[in-house]
């Protein structure tokens, strides 16, 4: 019932949107590589196009030319429990009121068995918090209420993470929870005197792609309403505190490197989360190397502010999909080899200090040590540009316990002996917010254990469930 996914909602009247909403589509397949889907309205009716695999699979050109219509929402999924199976993939649609209306989600609401249990409606596996949020706006709409009115009522009394972008006839909604936790933006096609349409999305990169201008950020608990005839705002939620909290992790793993988030871009803070992290201790080394994609743009800036020669060691398949969101441990474990390839004559003899973006499970950690080893590395170095992962995400990452989690468990040197690393450093949390360059502005409850939200368990404090 987890999911962090990509969003996209397209109203651009006389134009292909279907094809528009591919390219950005395909913009976020970062954001996952389960399933795709699109919903559009053609004047008459909400079609819904979904299946498992990636964007390029699932929608051929035949499918998008009969996808018709100025409207369009799509989604990229990847699950956070369980397998990946069709039936969570969205698009969500339900056929109350006069044409339906479809959703499509990225987060993780924490009170569904709550909500669930108050609206009679069974939990089970094949429910996802989409579907839960569906079939309550549903059945509003059917007593009467506009959908508008349907989402401030249903989202009211949601709790955890949501931006969503929701289609009915002539009409796409975009709502980001009262925390701001997962991002959502607003882009304009054509001249700002003269739009032709309009397009909300998770990354900036989605709007890049199809030669959209970024406008602003969604901000925490607003619902903006797109027509063929532009665009309104209502503060539907009110917002949880003075600044949002969106998730640290966009910044070090999940987004784009040249997405913008808060104003800043991604690649940017990934540099200086390693110039910090160069300058909170010194090793002697060779070379310094990133582990792709996420770990390189830190490794650049590790190897310019420690005067140590950046290299290559790594080569990575790019039709392989990401380890950390694969959907179980095996797969995780198994993917690396096929995700990652060392370069042998960059890494033989050498002394390595190896970048990488954070340390979860640490299976994967250790299968990359191991593959430098094997390739004649002399020495392997980690530094890792976030501060260890101890505690569970309740809002969209695939951490459910503390019992998966290898920092809540072993001290740095026990995590150095498991992985077999020479040394192992992480950055301080001090340092990854000043690479961030932003006050309070992000949760970081991972790493912290000061959620600023509730979670769907008490947790002691040694983070056992209660």
């Amino acid at each position: 019932m987890k999911e962090a996914c990509g969003v996209v909602g397209i109203v651009a009247p006389g134009r292909g949107v279907a094809h528009l909403c591919y390219d950005s589509l395909y913009a976020l397949q970062h954001r996952g590589q389960e399933s795709a889907g699109m919903a559009t309205f053609n004047n008459q009716q909400i079609t819904v196009v979904k299946d498992n695999g990636l964007v390029s699979h699932v929608f051929a050109d035949t499918t998008l030319r009969a996808l018709a219509g100025s409207l369009v929402i799509g989604h990229t999924r990847y699950s956070t429990s369980g397998s990946a199976n069709w039936t969570a993939a969205q698009p969500v649609f339900r056929s109350a009121g006069a044409s339906g209306f479809a959703i499509a989600h990225n987060g993780n609401l924490t009170n569904t068995s709550e909500l669930a249990d108050k609206a009679g409606i069974q939990v089970t596996s094949m429910l996802s918090d989409s579907d839960l949020v569906a079939e309550l706006l549903a059945r509003e709409v059917e007593n009467g209420h506009t959908l508008a009115q349907a989402l401030s009522i249903v989202l009211s009394i949601a709790e955890g993470a949501f931006s969503m972008v929701i289609l009915e006839a002539n009409a796409i909604h975009a709502v980001r929870d009262p925390y701001g936790f997962r991002p959502l933006c607003l882009g304009r096609l054509g001249a700002e005197d003269a739009p032709e349409g309009w397009v909300v999305a998770s990354e900036s990169p989605a709007l890049d792609v199809i030669g959209a201008s970024f406008v602003r950020e969604i901000q925490p608990g607003e619902m903006l309403t797109i027509t063929n005839e532009g665009v309104t705002s209502t503060q539907l939620l009110e917002p949880a505190g003075e600044k949002q909290k969106l998730c640290i992790f966009e910044f070090v793993y999940f987004a784009r490197p040249d997405t913008y988030l808060m104003g800043h871009q991604v690649h940017t803070t990934r540099r200086r989360m390693g110039e910090l992290l160069a300058g909170q201790s010194h090793v002697e080394a060779d070379i310094v190397m990133g582990v792709p994609d996420s770990g390189v743009p830190a490794a650049e800036g590790y190897a310019k502010a420690s005067g140590i020669p950046f290299g290559y060691g790594l080569v990575k398949n790019r039709y392989i999909g990401r380890t950390f969101i694969a959907p179980d441990q095996n797969k995780r474990a198994a993917s690396v080899r096929r995700k990652l390839n060392p370069l042998r004559e960059n890494i033989e003899g050498q002394r390595l200090i190896v970048v990488d973006d954070s340390i979860v499970r640490g299976t994967t950690t250790q299968a990359l040590v191991k593959m430098l080893r094997d390739a004649g590395a002399k020495e392997v170095h980690l530094r890792i540009s976030s501060p260890p992962f101890m505690w569970p995400c309740y809002f969209g990452i695939d951490t459910p316990t503390r019992d998966d989690l290898l920092a809540a468990n072993n001290s740095i040197p026990e995590m150095n002996a498991f992985i077999g690393s020479d040394t192992l450093e992480f950055i301080t949390l001090a340092n990854l917010r000043s690479a961030i360059q932003l006050d309070g502005e992000c949760c970081d409850a991972c790493l912290t254990g000061n959620y600023p939200a509730p979670t769907p368990v008490a947790l002691g404090a040694s983070g056992g469930r209660w």
